[in-house]
C-alpha cells in the first residue's frame, strides 16, 4: 500500500521519508524553521508534542538546532497521570531527549499536576496551559494503531467532549485501554487550532490505520479529525 492510495484530502501534505533516521531530521528542520520564524515575528514561540517511544530520534534532532530557545515555549499534546520521574512520564522522556544540548534553554509546561483525582489534576492542567498562549505555533502529533492521537481515545468516557471543535477546555480526563490508563490530554479544539500541524508515523500498519480512518467517524478514530489542512504527514516504512 502506498501512502497516495489512502483517499487523504488533497491538500493535506505528504512527506514520504526513506527511513525513521531522514524523517526525524526532516521533521526537525521544518519545526525549527517555524519556531525561529514565531520568534522573529512575536518574540516567541511555543511548540506541542507527543510523547512515547517513536519522537525520540526527532526530539534529539531538534535538540541540536540552533533557535532563541529560551523564547520557545514547550509542552505535551499529552500525559501519563504519572509523576516526571516514573518511566512512562512523557515529560521525564521531553527532558532526557529534547531539553538538552541547544534547547536546554527553553522552557517546559507539563501537563503532570498532584491532585487528589484525574479530574482535579486536568483542571490544574488547564490552568497551567494558560501561560502557552494560543493558538499553538507548531504541534505535533503521533497516532496509534488503534487511531488515537493525543490521548483521545476511541470508547474513552470524556471522548465526545475531547472532539469538540467548540470546546473550551484545554485539558480533560482520559481513559486509555492499555496501562498507565490514567492520562490528561489537550482536547481537539485546542490542538486543531494550531498554525502548522504535523502527524509523525512510521511503518505500513500506520498507513493502514489511516485507510481505516478516512472510511470511519472519529468518535471510532479520533486522528480521522486532523485529516485535512492544514496537515502535514511525515512518514517512513
Amino acid at each position: 500500500m502506498a501512502i497516495s492510495d489512502l483517499g487523504l484530502p488533497g491538500d493535506v501534505l505528504v512527506h514520504s521519508l526513506p527511513c525513521a533516521e531522514q524523517l526525524a531530521q526532516a521533521l526537525a528542520d521544518r519545526v525549527a524553521a517555524e519556531l525561529d520564524h514565531a520568534v522573529v515575528s512575536r518574540g516567541r514561540a511555543n511548540l506541542v508534542v507527543s510523547g512515547g517511544r517513536s519522537p525520540v530520534a526527532f526530539f534529539e534532532a531538534l535538540s541540536t538546532r540552533e533557535l532563541p530557545w529560551s523564547k520557545v515555549l514547550i509542552s505535551l499534546a499529552d500525559e501519563r497521570w504519572v509523576e516526571p520521574g516514573d518511566p512512562d512520564s512523557n515529560e521525564g522522556l521531553l527532558r532526557r531527549y529534547l531539553l538538552q544540548n541547544a534547547a536546554a534553554d527553553a522552557q517546559l509546561i507539563g501537563l503532570y499536576q498532584g491532585a487528589d483525582t484525574l479530574e482535579q489534576a486536568a483542571e490544574r492542567a488547564s490552568e497551567a496551559l494558560a501561560a502557552l498562549g494560543s493558538p499553538i505555533d507548531v504541534l505535533v502529533l503521533g497516532m496509534g494503531n488503534d487511531g488515537h492521537t493525543a490521548s483521545l481515545f476511541p470508547d474513552s468516557p470524556l471522548l465526545a467532549k475531547g472532539l469538540d471543535k467548540d470546546g473550551t477546555d484545554r485539558c480533560l480526563p482520559m481513559h486509555a485501554p492499555v496501562s498507565p490508563k490514567l492520562r490528561i490530554s489537550m482536547t481537539y479544539s485546542l490542538l486543531a487550532a494550531a498554525r502548522v500541524q504535523c502527524l509523525s508515523i512510521q511503518g505500513t500498519g500506520k498507513l493502514e490505520t489511516l485507510r481505516q480512518a478516512m472510511r470511519l467517524d472519529p468518535s471510532q478514530m479520533p486522528i480521522r479529525a486532523f485529516l485535512r489542512s492544514p496537515l502535514e504527514i511525515y512518514w517512513c516504512p
